[in-house]
């Protein structure tokens, strides 16, 4: 797409090359530690499931197991490899003698790191082949069936009952929808522990869960045949449990994942130390499972001016491209977030809104962006509401977006009815057709409003990152730069789930996986 803004483009790289630099300085942090959330999700990757009779599962008895004995520094994969050597017994076998009190990992004589090592790689390949062929499953359904055109249609469903939101999610799809996201219910992200089986109470939201993946996969595949093209499923890997869900979501074939630190630490005050660690292993998942990450940036704006805070945005979505780069996404697979939050009532608005969505095109060009609609200035007046949508929906067919969650009349009243997700889709519909090829055809006034707008965004951005490259990312944070929300470094919920890795620790499904798609 031919640049429109006249963009500094010398400028954006140096953004970049700083935000790769800042980036670097966390991957230093995350190599040298691991938490009690990665360990977990390398025992679920390791094939181990099910709950006690108390419903907590497998993943958590086991990390307290091996907390609790003095060996959390050398990870998962250490003590139950060492056991499967000594026992030759499967994880799950292993598992299952520790949740019934019968085996305890710290009476086992150690072995030779070379063979656990190797006993442990016997399992984990058979997985990531596994995750690989949920991966091609997925590209050969979208070569036989297709898939909506771009921007894709994303609708939510968050009814808390997970065989309600089947039947309002396959409504959807026969309406247009081309990706359904199901909201998990209220403050799940700061739950230490993955719910099990299939949930029909939830608030706000359904419980993210294993079962609840598969249901809803299974019923978008069956509508997907009906349509006759590919239906999306998205769920949150955000929170305190962002890589084991992250799994989840790669054995039962979700295609997009809500994935970002920064949201965590910002909106749910989830220490910064423990999710960026986390972050970084949920990527590496996702990356090699082909699942499209969504990043946080849009929730920037509901707690700043979306005019004045602009600049956050655009820098915070350089620094998730470079962190992604690392965890191995391509950038075919970045849905870099942002979002239409301007306050409907500033003169010209619409023409800074389309200044910031073209400015998002033209530099991250190859990421299927993900744009958000008007939330912050919704009032309950649906006429108005309708309208805003509208004009969001404008911005974006003009500026070629990609994922396009939809707006709703009645955002700021209820949760989505299906009538409500009908009027949306109609909506979105209508204007992507009418005004389909309009943005080749306009060009932007040299040295207007437009240009102007976007070229000072870029100059801030990239101050900001040179500022935080000298003082580093968490710092940044504990100043407050991003959102308004200062945290600490110490400070927020999960800080004791995180360790120095020790001598003997490795992880095998991050050498495996990281890269291993190319």
């Amino acid at each position: 797409m031919k640049g429109k803004l006249n963009l500094d483009f010398k400028l954006v790289e140096k953004a970049k090359k700083s935000a790769g630099n800042i980036a670097d300085d966390i991957q230093e942090f995350i190599d040298l530690h691991t938490t009690i959330t990665v360990e977990r999700t390398v025992i679920r990757l390791l094939g181990i499931d099910g709950v006690n009779e108390f419903s907590v599962p497998y993943a958590n008895v086991l990390m307290n197991h091996i907390v609790e004995g003095g060996g959390f520094k050398e990870g998962a994969s250490y003590w139950i490899g060492n056991a499967m050597v000594e026992l030759n017994k499967s994880p799950q076998e292993i598992a299952e003698m520790i949740v019934e009190g019968q085996l305890n990992l710290f009476d086992i004589k150690e072995n030779n790191i070379e063979l656990i090592s190797k006993k442990i790689d016997e399992v984990a390949i058979k997985t990531v082949e596994q995750i690989r062929k949920n991966r091609l499953e997925r590209e050969s359904l979208i070569d036989r069936l297709g898939e909506g055109s771009k921007p894709y249609l994303y609708v939510i469903v968050a009814t808390g009952n997970i065989y309600e939101d089947v039947l309002q999610a396959k409504a959807a799809a026969k309406q247009g929808a081309d990706i359904i996201a199901v909201i998990r219910t209220t403050a799940q992200s700061l739950l230490d522990y993955v719910p099990y089986g299939a949930t029909t109470e939830g608030f706000g939201g359904t419980y993210a869960t294993q079962e609840n993946f598969k249901i809803m996969r299974k019923a978008l595949d069956e509508v997907g045949e009906e349509v006759g093209r590919y239906i999306r499923l998205c769920n949150y890997c955000s929170g305190l449990c962002m890589p084991e869900i992250a799994a989840m979501g790669a054995f039962e074939r979700l295609d997009v994942m809500l994935n970002d630190a920064l949201y965590g630490i910002l909106f749910r005050d989830i220490n910064m130390q423990r999710t960026l660690v986390d972050q970084f292993f949920s990527r590496v998942i996702n990356g090699f499972a082909g699942i499209i990450i969504n990043t946080g940036e849009d929730n920037y704006l509901t707690t700043s001016d979306a005019v004045e805070e602009a600049h956050t945005v655009l820098a915070s979505q350089i620094v998730n491209e470079q962190f992604a780069l690392r965890a191995g996404i391509p950038e075919e697979q970045m849905g870099l977030g942002h979002a239409f939050e301007m306050n409907p009532n500033l003169e010209d608005g619409f023409l800074l809104e389309l200044s910031q969505a073209q400015m998002a095109r033209e530099i991250f060009p190859n990421a299927p962006l993900k744009y958000m609609p008007p939330t912050k200035y919704m009032t309950g007046n649906i006429f108005k509401g309708h309208i805003q949508d509208a004009l969001f929906n404008m911005v974006s067919i003009m500026t070629n977006q990609s994922l396009q969650l939809l707006g709703m009349p009645t955002e700021a009243i209820h949760t989505p009815l299906l009538q409500d997700r009908a009027l949306s889709i109609e909506n979105a519909k209508y204007i992507f057709n009418n005004m389909k090829n309009l943005g080749e055809e306009i060009e932007f006034k040299k040295d207007g409003v437009i240009q102007k707008r976007a070229q000072s965004v870029v100059i801030e951005a990239q101050k900001m990152l040179s500022e935080i490259e000298k003082e580093g990312l968490m710092s940044t944070i504990e100043m407050g730069k991003f959102a308004g929300i200062k945290r600490a470094m110490d400070g927020g919920k999960g800080l004791k789930g995180v360790t120095v890795k020790g001598e003997k620790y490795f992880n095998p499904f991050i050498p495996l996986m990281l890269g291993g798609n190319e």
